[in-house]
């Protein structure tokens, strides 16, 4: 059996221990110690990384009565060792899981929405609410949260066996038989819980929600806490600037000017979808003077500059609106685009010609075997634009 450390001292980074078990598990060495500090993946919270003596542990797991050190080299059994958390990465996964429980207690005490499940991601955290939670609501139990994080009060853990835990007043029922870890903040919050946490709620230094949604009937809060809330708070300040910078507005007028930018854009692509449809029938009669003759049909395989996808789609449909005619036409720049189109009286099969040119050059797309297009190709223009004419030449 294990001694965990991390039970009763959660802040202990290094700690003195004996190899009691070495093994190999998928071509990984593996070690279990007589005792650790390293915290296994549990109730949300990741796994430690660190080091036992010169050896890296990149994994720990917990096994029943073991917790298992997945090392980067093999380590004798019986060898004495120096254990070394990650101090930066056990540090903020005890800021993040005390801040879940001072959130969580906020919205059951405030709103009595319970929390059914917290998960610790490597950015932000989430927790799961039973019901939905309003903005105002959300923004209340923040407050709250953080009102509890800065009057810094004590964290302390205990151990009671389940008949005292019955008689408590705890947040949420206990999963777990037998003796039961115990984490409380003072008069706030009383959870079972085998995660760290930091002694006292100062040291989570802010509670900050920076998203919220819709999920199985209730809401997924998303949220940071100390060092994390920091990050996301620069990211979204240079978001913001970046913006603002683009936009010449002041940052409160951001959201106005991004929905005008919107309302611009679409009223933009309308005019360049009616213009492309107007010019589409000369652009299709120019290409008709220059086609290839081949055989009954008249061919046209040509890039086309400036057009998108929809345009050459337009001008496809106006080439075929004529007897005998074939085409493949290809958009040029770095995303390249193609339409395959035939007339009524040709029997190509327009879908199989793209297909042959998607399995060679790349990308997707599909059609019926009048008219077919694809995107994403990939390829010099030249080599497509050749490939092509073969095909609808029946070279190959």
């Amino acid at each position: 059996m294990t001694d965990r450390i991390y039970y009763t001292e959660p802040s202990c980074h290094a700690f003195e221990a004996t190899v009691t078990r070495v093994g190999d598990r998928d071509g990984r060495s593996i070690v279990t110690l007589d005792r650790t500090a390293f915290y296994p993946t549990s109730g949300g919270q990741p796994f430690d990384i660190g080091r036992l003596g010169s050896v890296e542990v990149i994994e720990t797991i917990d096994e029943d009565d073991e917790i298992v050190h997945v090392v980067s080299a093999p380590v004798a059994p019986g060898t004495r060792v120096r254990g070394e958390i990650d101090w930066v990465r056990r540090f903020d996964h005890m800021q993040q899981h005390t801040g879940q429980h001072v959130l969580s207690a906020a919205f059951d005490r405030l709103f009595e929405n319970r929390t059914t499940s917290f998960h610790m991601g490597a950015e932000v955290s989430t927790i799961d609410l039973v019901r939905e939670a309003t903005s105002n609501e959300i923004d209340r139990a923040v407050d709250e949260a953080n009102h509890v994080v800065w009057e810094d009060r004590e964290v302390s853990v205990r151990f009671v066996s389940a008949d005292e835990a019955a008689r408590l007043p705890l947040r949420k029922e206990p999963i777990r038989e037998g003796t039961l870890r115990l984490v409380e903040i003072r008069d706030f919050d009383l959870s079972a819980c085998g995660g760290t946490h930091v002694s006292r709620t100062g040291a989570i230094g802010i509670v900050a929600v920076t998203q919220s949604e819709r999920f199985r009937g209730g809401s997924r809060v998303t949220f940071a806490c100390g060092s994390r809330a920091l990050r996301a708070f620069r990211g979204y300040r240079d978001a913001v600037a970046g913006a603002v910078r683009v936009l010449s507005v002041l940052p409160h007028e951001l959201p106005g000017a991004v929905e005008r930018a919107q309302l611009e854009s679409k009223d933009l692509r309308k005019t360049v979808s009616r213009l492309q449809g107007q010019l589409a029938g000369h652009e299709a009669a120019r290409l008709l003077e220059g086609a290839t003759i081949v055989g009954d049909r008249r061919v046209v395989v040509q890039v086309l500059e400036g057009w998108d996808a929809a345009g050459l789609k337009a001008i496809g449909s106006s080439l075929v609106a004529q007897s005998g005619v074939v085409a493949v036409l290809v958009s040029a720049g770095d995303s390249i685009a193609a339409v395959v189109a035939r007339s009524q009286n040709v029997a190509i099969d327009s879908s199989k010609v793209l297909r042959t040119l998607l399995d060679r050059f790349g990308g997707r797309g599909g059609g019926r075997p009048e008219l077919a297009q694809g995107a994403g190709l990939v390829g010099k223009i030249d080599d497509i634009l050749t490939a092509s004419r073969e095909l609808l030449s029946g070279q190959v």
